[in-house]
């Protein structure tokens, strides 16, 4: 009687891997798949007396309970529910290996492979999904771009607005100083004028001296045809004086402006005594008697209504001496020289 080995066990942790096998899925789809296992023998003669071929029988456990937890399931629940795929079969194959002395510690799926054309409408799906989105991104960029041009636009806007009007108050407040300043100029010069006038103490002679001098340029207006010359001019200056005079409006104080302007020291007197200004006086009447003469048409006298002839330069010349002798200081009545 002799005894021997029948067989050796191995009770280290093992992995077996399974060929895929092909699963139908709840909405019809046939998916291969493919798994492995980690179990360990824990009683050898279980092992050995309870089971004629332990790994078979593994092997065939894990595909029945594979389909039976996968047939459950549709296509995108089989794709993202490995974990509970795994702990499914974990599960009831721990409890049937039990008795074969074998415990299964992990269930592992390596791969799901889902039909060629279920990969090419995946793939379609994924580019359309991809497509999709970068069109909403796309989209929601180019709002954000608008928004941001749009309020880059706005503020610009309100910057230029508020500009243009900063510069047309300025503008507008330059303007309102220059008018002010302008029209205080113009009325210290009108102030200094008359102020002037009156420290000359103008009287009717200077006034017909002053018309006597406007003479040539009446008469050299491009408009005028004929001139006349009064025969009483005379008489004509010396009414001149008390006709501006009693123009309303004309001030009549003799004490001058109310509001003097320092105009500084004036030198009233003549620069080189009496004679030089009656000589001045005199030049200044025979210059403007000349002038008129030459203004006078060559062509003849022509009657006038007041019976005066436009050649009359006899008489103009006489009432002209007498305004040039009415012009001295000496000869105004009522008013002495001014000392050199």
């Amino acid at each position: 009687f002799v005894d021997k080995v029948r067989y050796m066990i191995d009770l280290r942790e093992q992995v077996v891997s399974f060929p895929p096998q092909p699963v139908i899925t709840e909405d019809n789809l046939v998916v291969s798949i493919d798994t492995v296992i980690y179990f360990q023998v824990t009683n050898a003669v279980s092992a050995t007396y309870e089971i004629a071929n332990y790994i078979q029988a593994v092997e065939q456990l894990t595909m029945t309970t594979l389909r039976n937890i996968v047939g459950g399931m549709d296509l995108e629940q089989t794709l993202t529910s490995r974990e509970d795929i795994n702990a499914g079969l974990r599960t009831v194959l721990d409890e049937a290996t039990g008795k074969w002395g074998i415990r299964v510690n992990r269930v592992e799926i390596k791969g799901i492979d889902p039909p060629p054309s279920i990969k090419d409408a995946m793939e379609k799906q994924m580019r359309a999904d991809r497509d999709k989105r970068a069109v909403v991104l796309t989209a929601e960029g180019q709002r954000q771009s608008a928004i941001l041009t749009a309020e880059g636009n706005k503020q610009s806007a309100i910057l230029n607005a508020e500009g243009q009007r900063e510069a047309q108050i300025l503008a507008a407040e330059a303007e309102r100083q220059s008018r002010i300043l302008r029209a205080q100029g113009e009325g210290a010069a009108i102030q200094t004028v008359f102020q002037a006038i009156h420290d000359g103490q103008p009287d009717q002679s200077l006034l017909a001296y002053q018309y006597l001098q406007m003479l040539p340029k009446i008469a050299q207006g491009d408009a005028n045809k004929v001139w006349i010359v009064p025969s009483e001019i005379g008489k004509a200056m010396e009414g001149l004086g008390s006709a501006i005079g009693a123009i309303p409006g004309i001030p009549r104080e003799t004490d001058g402006p109310r509001v003097r302007v320092d105009t500084g020291p004036l030198d009233l007197s003549p620069s080189n005594g009496s004679d030089s200004s009656r000589a001045d006086a005199h030049s200044a009447v025979q210059e403007a008697m000349a002038e008129a003469a030459a203004a006078t048409p060559t062509s003849g006298p022509r009657p006038v209504p007041d019976g005066t002839s436009v050649g009359g330069g006899s008489a103009a010349v006489e009432r002209a001496s007498a305004v040039e002798r009415a012009s001295t200081p000496e000869d105004r009545p009522g008013q002495e020289p001014r000392p050199e």
